[in-house]
């Protein structure tokens, strides 16, 4: 029997499979989202969480869109300032949405999961940061040992910072760092040196901090195996508790920072892939285990003890301990889910402020979940984080005939299963070790949208 961490690199099997498809923090993808949502069909969710009598605890998304300066890799929803004064008037808006929202929530405010996005979120200064959260736990109740994490910019941070947060209740911190090669720095405009990188985590994990994920990307400018492997021995040499590991999307076209990326400073395909088998080489030698997609963490991290144990959930901020949970989520282009829904907020922060200024929530789209949509939500959900499906759990919970209601799907998995990435038995359906890096296509089939439309150039390649 195989280990569920188990992973094949098989470069012949991910060209053939390498397509352009959706990272799955949600389904339907935001793409989906349509703009006849509105703030009121939040605010009906939001005051329905109650009924019944059950209320699933919550999480809670701040963006915070501000950067001092811009990485060209880039495709967040950012800001370039170094003017304070506009995150300050940022805080003032976000206490404005708080405010609305709390007062159409009904049940519990139990809150097990906070975090902290960006842009860069150390950009808000100490009394910034103590406002928004003392604004957070005004109106809701934290949990103690919960799962409270924030991005940080090793370059923007000291160990006052760190300490700080600590006080401020964060326990999980993700730490930028791309890659350590000074050449590929220069070409991304992110210069970012070993040591400080080093005296952050070591802030970290001396002020009580229980996990430290760490962001790399293959792909970029001027990246060959050579300077990435030495970017590895100095990520092993940290040793953080989880690393992502993500592949550079060159998208110029929709992301205007890329534009400064020389094309034909990118390493080639081949080069690339043997990248990205580098990496998996040297940090499962080193002691990490795959959890899927682009993660790995070590043996006792939440994460893969989460995995092991069936409770690993994958949302907007990846892979998460918090399955049962509807998330709240503040701030320009955040996305909540409560119940059914999922709503996205305005992009721009003319557009926020304008609707905050009518008092009303600054939702720009969203989508009412249908029957269908749950049901290929909990596939794809179980596929992403445990590379297995039990077809009996999903036929009793969706009172459906699996072999019927998905006739089609099964038919296009016989040419993966023939290539050795999954196996259809009668009641489940396992990602083999070999498809698990290609787990994205495999819950592909799966997507009713996809599958009516086939237009999959909005999306980054799988590897």
């Amino acid at each position: 029997m195989t280990s569920q961490h188990e992973l094949v690199f098989d470069p012949e099997l991910i060209r053939r499979f390498d397509i352009n498809g959706p990272r799955y923090t949600s389904y339907p993808t935001a793409d989906r989202f349509v703009e006849a949502f509105g703030a009121q069909t939040l605010l009906d969710w939001l005051g329905k969480r109650a009924v019944g009598g059950v209320s699933h605890p919550l999480s809670l998304y701040f963006h915070i869109p501000f950067c001092n300066t811009i990485c060209y890799y880039c495709a967040c929803n950012k800001i370039i300032t170094k003017d304070h004064g506009q995150s300050a008037k940022y805080l003032d808006y976000i206490d404005r949405e708080l405010r609305l929202q709390v007062a159409a929530l009904g049940g519990a405010r139990q809150v097990t999961q906070l975090h902290l996005g960006g842009g860069t979120p150390t950009f808000l200064s100490h009394d910034e940061l103590r406002r928004l959260i003392a604004s957070a736990r005004a109106h809701f109740e934290f949990v103690p040992n919960g799962e409270y994490s924030i991005e940080v910019d090793p370059r923007k941070v000291d160990f006052e910072t760190v300490e700080l947060l600590a006080t401020l209740g964060f326990n999980r911190m993700s730490v930028g760092v791309q890659d350590f090669a000074e050449d590929v720095q220069i070409a991304t405009n992110r210069v970012q040196g070993f040591d400080e990188t080093r005296l952050v985590m070591e802030a970290a994990r001396s002020t009580g901090f229980r996990s430290i994920s760490m962001d790399l990307i293959y792909g970029l400018p001027r990246q060959n195996l050579a300077s990435f492997d030495g970017t590895l021995t100095k990520v092993i040499e940290l040793s953080p508790d989880r690393i992502s590991l993500y592949s550079y999307a060159h998208l110029p076209g929709l992301f205007k920072p890329q534009r400064r990326i020389q094309q034909s400073e990118l390493p080639g395909p081949d080069t690339k892939l043997q990248i990205l088998q580098q990496a998996i080489d040297r940090l499962t030698a080193a002691g990490y285990v795959y959890i899927g997609m682009d993660h790995f963490a070590k043996p006792d991290d939440e994460l893969a003890v989460a995995q092991c144990q069936g409770r690993l959930h994958r949302n907007f901020q990846g892979y998460s301990t918090q399955a049962e949970c509807d998330m709240l989520a503040f701030g320009v282009s955040s996305i909540a889910k409560v119940g059914p829904v999922y709503a996205q907020n305005c992009k721009t922060l003319d557009e926020y402020y304008d609707a905050l200024d009518r008092d009303e929530l600054p939702v720009l789209r969203g989508i009412e979940l249908t029957a269908d949509d749950l049901l290929r939500r909990s596939i794809i959900q179980s596929l992403m984080c445990h590379f297995s499906l039990s077809v009996e759990s999903i036929q009793i919970a969706y009172l459906i005939d699996f072999k019927d209601y998905f006739g089609e799907e099964l038919a296009d998995l016989r040419s993966m299963e023939s290539a050795g990435l999954v196996k259809v038995e009668d009641h489940w359906i396992t990602v083999l070790p070999a498809g698990r890096l290609l787990v994205r296509a495999i819950a592909m089939v799966f997507d009713r949208y996809l599958r009516a439309d086939r237009e999959r150039k909005r999306y980054s390649r799988v590897i």
